[in-house]
């Protein structure tokens, strides 16, 4: 089980640190994402920070230090189901299956956490 659980919190701590450095450098698809869901520029670094440091918290997890992880984990689903929230107040439904995604992989690493 440790495998799987390995596998998907790295997938998911890529995903994030991603996510966090387009935040960072201002991507053009994140602009342009913001500009949609009515989300000024300067929320970016405090965004991609939240990100970052759930990858961080998930990358302690797997280095021996579970209820970082945990929490970590805990705080990636707040934020995705925040930003759901967010996609569905601006009406942008398509869209919502992105952090979708990102939830989905939040989740399977919370369950797979507490599986170890």
């Amino acid at each position: 089980m440790f495998t799987a659980y390995a596998t998907v919190t790295i997938v998911t701590i890529v995903f994030n640190a991603w996510a966090a450095i387009a935040d960072f450098l201002k991507a053009d698809f994140v602009l342009a994402n913001g500009v949609q869901l009515g989300i000024p520029q300067s929320w970016l670094p405090t965004l991609g920070a939240l990100k970052a440091a759930g990858a961080v918290g998930l990358l302690l997890g797997l280095l021996g230090a579970p209820w970082v992880g945990i929490a970590a984990a805990i705080g990636l689903v707040l934020f995705f189901v925040g930003a759901i929230v967010v996609h569905f107040r601006a009406r942008v439904y398509l869209k919502t299956l992105i952090p979708g995604w990102f939830l989905g992989l939040a989740i399977a690493s919370l369950v797979l956490a507490f599986q170890q």
